[in-house]
């Protein structure tokens, strides 16, 4: 946390309320960006993990293109080891939206081989590039859109907001290309495509701002609950099947909320009593450490740093 008092906060997020042109530029910005792709490209597809990035994200879509009508459809990279929470309102989300969902598994990609543990516990979530860009195969995607955002992670800072992929889904961060004035270089080779980022410039303040301005539903462990945790290297981490208690660690039942969702296996919640979009705005303000920083296990080791996974295919 920072040195600011409580009424300070209160009185910094009351100012951000008060104005929302911050909020109406990445919005424009965003709807610009979504609606560019459909422009530029033959077979798009937005990634969507039925996150609070990907359904910002999808309500930037809902205003550049109407209700019901996005013009590419949703795709979802799947380990196996999500939470049950947010892969339901995933599809409920999908339905509602009457768009079309496209759901690969890294447990086909296993069956076929072409994704091997090192172990039966080994975290599945670096393994979904396999996956991804088996998908992109698949279907012969030439863009994807993605919700990273360059506050989340120093490798995720240098991306451009149309990041040029080669054959091998490769990402090379010297051979990026330039985007002066809100100009994208959209050309390619076969066999290439494009990762696009449209809230590439927003952070994590804007993205809470943001659901709280447009009422924007959420997967229920966003908010506050009750869960078991252990405490582990700094984090909170969830006790589940997947995430047993090793020896000697004392389970407790906290309060607590999940700032970034992922793989099961790989993803922490933070102690927390915010269980509105306003309480996690405030909580937002004073937080001094990424949400990645903050709840990701796998950010935590060098051996899987987000630039090598990004190289080799990531999202």
């Amino acid at each position: 946390m920072n040195a600011r008092t409580e009424p300070q906060l209160l009185q910094a997020a009351s100012a951000h309320s008060l104005s929302n042109s911050h909020l109406d530029a990445l919005e424009e910005e965003t709807v610009f960006i979504l609606r560019e792709v459909a422009a530029a490209f033959e077979r798009p597809a937005l990634l969507f993990s039925g996150g609070k990035d990907s359904l910002v994200m999808l309500r930037c879509a809902e205003k550049a293109f109407g209700v019901g009508r996005i013009p590419y459809p949703l795709l979802m990279i799947d380990t196996g080891h999500n939470f049950p929470e947010v892969t339901d309102f995933r599809d409920q989300r999908a339905a509602e939206l009457k768009a079309e969902l496209i759901v690969r598994s890294v447990e086909d990609s296993m069956a076929r081989g072409t994704v091997r543990l090192a172990h039966p516990g080994e975290s599945r979530n670096v393994h979904q590039s396999v996956t991804l860009l088996e998908a992109i195969d698949e279907f012969r995607f030439d863009a994807l859109i993605g919700g990273a955002r360059r506050d989340e992670e120093k490798a995720r800072a240098k991306e451009r907001i149309f990041s040029h992929r080669d054959s091998f889904g490769q990402w090379q961060p010297k051979a990026q290309r330039p985007e002066l004035w809100t100009l994208f270089n959209t050309r390619l080779a076969p066999g290439e495509h494009f990762r696009v980022f449209p809230i590439s410039n927003w952070t994590e303040l804007d993205v809470w701002q943001y659901i709280e301005r447009e009422n924007i539903a959420l997967p229920s462990i966003y908010y506050a609950h009750k869960r078991e945790v252990v405490e582990r290297r700094g984090l909170l981490v969830p006790v589940t099947p997947l995430t047993p208690p090793k020896d000697g660690e004392a389970t407790e039942t906290r309060t607590v909320r999940f700032r970034t969702v992922g793989d099961i296996t790989c993803t922490c919640p933070v102690e927390s009593d915010a269980a509105t979009p306003g309480q996690i705005v405030i909580e937002t303000l004073a937080a001094d450490v990424s949400e990645r920083g903050a709840t990701r296990m796998d950010d935590k080791t060098s051996e899987a740093s987000m630039e090598k996974r990004k190289k080799d295919g990531y999202f």
